[in-house]
């Protein structure tokens, strides 16, 4: 029985031995083996490996994915006019040599978190000082990206990182600055507009005028024709009532006299106090000098 023990205690204690020298590196991380607290062996390939158990040999892992440095609030930096701005950038970057790296924060990503951090400030301070606001914020945008990428890697490669890209996320300014931005843009707007609204009224004008003038220039030009045609027919008509007058002048008199008497006679209420005898009512008494009938 003592012997069964014994054996299992000992196929235990070898079975623990045995795991303690294999390591299985995956593929997102990175296995650096300690001999004695030195570095002995960096590994980067996926695989089962093999080492001394502890203390002789030990393993730590290191993240080999890109990871991310996000600044939790916007920083504050200065211009070239000593304008205060915000900037809210963002950092990939990764492990590229994992002995370095360990030396430089003993494995702890925390550390290294911060140093970038320090590393990115810096640099972001270092391009901004050099250019305006205008040039940080929109027209030499891409420009500062790539010269903090080249100074973050350039100090970066120092502590076994390599950075993948640096982006400016947001770039605006200070609250302050703001609203005098806000209000140069305003008075701005509000000068173009009355200067738009100044230009429209005085083309508004010249319009109407040219209009009234064109609707005097016709409605003369309509009222001469107008006249011309009118004076045309008038002269035709008296052409005309001449022609039948000089024809028979009595009958002439008898029309006119018609037309007389029946603007005359129109409205039964009328009353006319005239001498019977009067040249009016020559052509009621008899036939005249045409010899009409009689009454």
């Amino acid at each position: 029985m003592n012997r069964i023990v014994a054996a299992l205690i000992a196929g235990f204690i070898a079975i623990m031995l045995l795991s303690s020298t294999v390591f299985v590196v995956d593929q997102r991380k990175y296995a650096i083996v300690f001999a004695l607290g030195e570095v002995k062996d960096e590994i980067s390939k996926p695989g089962l490996y093999f080492k001394l158990p502890p203390p002789f040999q030990n393993v730590i892992y290191l993240d080999k994915r890109i990871l991310t440095l996000d600044t939790p609030e916007p920083e504050r930096f200065i211009t070239a006019e000593k304008k205060n701005i915000l900037v809210d950038a963002y950092v990939k970057w990764r492990i590229v040599n994992p002995k370095t790296y360990f030396r430089s924060f003993g494995g702890d990503e925390s550390r290294a978190r911060n140093r970038m951090s320090q590393i990115v400030k810096a640099a972001l301070n270092d391009e901004i000082t050099k250019r305006t606001v205008r040039e940080v914020i929109s027209g030499e945008r891409g420009k500062v990206m790539q010269a903090i990428k080249a100074k973050v890697a350039a100090e970066a490669e120092a502590i076994g990182v390599g950075i993948v890209d640096v982006r400016l996320k947001r770039v605006d300014y200070v609250e302050q600055i703001n609203n005098s931005v806000y209000e140069r843009m305003k008075s701005e707007r509000v000068r173009v507009a009355n200067e738009l609204r100044s230009t429209g009224s005085a083309d508004s004008e010249k319009i109407r005028a040219d209009a009234d003038k064109q609707r005097t220039v016709i409605l003369a030009e309509a009222y001469r024709e107008a006249e011309k045609i009118r004076g045309e027919g008038d002269a035709k008509a008296s052409q005309v009532y001449a022609e039948a007058f000089g024809r028979n002048p009595e009958f002439y008199k008898f029309y006119r006299s018609l037309e007389a008497y029946r603007a005359t006679f129109k409205d039964k209420g009328d009353v006319m106090v005239i001498d019977p005898s009067s040249e009016f009512f020559k052509y009621f008494k008899g036939g005249g000098a045409g010899g009409s009938p009689k009454k």
